[in-house]
C-alpha cells in the first residue's frame, strides 16, 4: 500500500520509484501518469526558483542553477500554495553546497532578491511628506519615531552585493570592486527599486528597524555619518510611511 509519505517523497525525487500500487479512477495502473505528474512538478518548482533568483540563474549558468535548484526542490517542499514564498531558504541552502562554496557573494545576492520580492509583495503604505519634518525643534525630531513602510528591507553584505547583482542584470554596469555593500529595497509605487547606502546608513536605517527614536538612530550611525544622503534614499523610495511625534 502507498502512504502519504511514499507520494510526496517519490514526487520531488525521481531516484525513488514510483509508488506501488498507484491506480486511477478506473482502478487501472496510474504508474505513468505518476511518473508525468512529478516530472511536471520538478520543471514547475524549478521555473519559480529560476523565475525569483534570476542573477543567481544567470550567476550559476543553466546547469549549476539546475543542479543547485533539483537538490533545493527535493528537500524544501512548498509551505504555501502561494508560489512568491517559494524559495525564501534558497540562499542559505546555496551556503551549503560545497562546489558553490567559493562563490562566496552568492548567497548575499540571493538575499538581494528575496528582499527584492518580498518588497514587491508588501502591503501598500501611504507616501510620506517630507514637509511634515519642516518646522520641528530639534528637540521635537529627535524624539520622533521615524516609521517605515512594510517595503522597506536592508541588506547589509560584506560583499559587493548590489553590483554585482547590477553587473548581472543591467547591461552596461561597471564592474564590481571588492567593497562591502549595504543597501535599501523599497517600493514607491509598483515595482521595487534598490539603494546603495552611504556611511552609516545601515546603521540608521537598522536603528529605525527597532523603533528607536530619531535622535538614538543618529547616534547609533556614528559621529562622521552625514544624514543627507540616507534621509534623501528614505524619502525617495517611498521607505517613509510616518512620523509619531512624542
Amino acid at each position: 500500500m502507498t502512504t502519504q509519505t511514499d507520494f510526496r517523497t517519490a514526487l520531488l525525487d525521481a531516484s525513488y520509484p514510483v509508488p506501488a500500487g498507484l491506480v486511477d479512477g478506473r482502478g487501472q495502473a496510474a504508474g505513468r501518469r505518476y511518473d508525468v505528474y512529478r516530472n511536471n512538478v520538478a520543471v514547475s518548482l524549478q521555473d519559480a526558483l529560476e523565475t525569483a533568483f534570476p542573477a543567481i540563474a544567470s550567476l550559476l549558468g543553466p546547469d549549476n542553477f539546475a543542479m543547485a535548484a533539483g537538490l533545493y526542490l527535493r528537500q524544501h517542499q512548498p509551505g504555501s500554495p502561494l508560489m512568491m514564498h517559494y524559495g525564501a531558504s534558497f540562499p542559505a541552502f546555496l551556503t551549503t553546497l560545497e562546489p558553490l562554496k567559493s562563490i562566496g557573494y552568492l548567497a548575499d545576492v540571493a538575499h538581494l532578491e528575496v528582499a527584492v520580492r518580498q518588497s514587491y509583495h508588501a502591503a501598500d503604505a501611504p507616501v510620506f511628506d517630507p514637509a511634515r519634518l519642516q518646522g520641528l525643534d530639534e528637540d521635537a525630531l529627535m524624539s520622533a519615531h521615524l516609521i517605515l513602510a512594510p517595503s522597506a528591507r536592508l541588506l547589509r553584505s560584506p560583499w559587493p552585493v548590489l553590483s554585482v547583482y547590477s553587473f548581472t542584470m543591467v547591461p552596461g554596469s561597471p564592474k564590481p570592486s571588492a567593497i562591502a555593500e549595504d543597501v535599501l529595497i523599497a517600493r514607491a509605487e509598483y515595482d521595487p527599486t534598490q539603494h546603495l547606502l552611504p556611511q552609516g546608513g545601515a546603521d540608521f536605517i537598522a536603528a529605525l528597524q527597532q523603533n528607536q527614536p530619531f535622535g538614538a538612530a543618529l547616534n547609533a550611525a556614528g559621529d562622521s555619518f552625514d544624514l543627507g544622503p540616507t534621509l534623501s534614499v528614505l524619502l525617495q523610495s517611498g521607505a517613509l510611511t510616518d512620523i509619531v511625534l512624542t
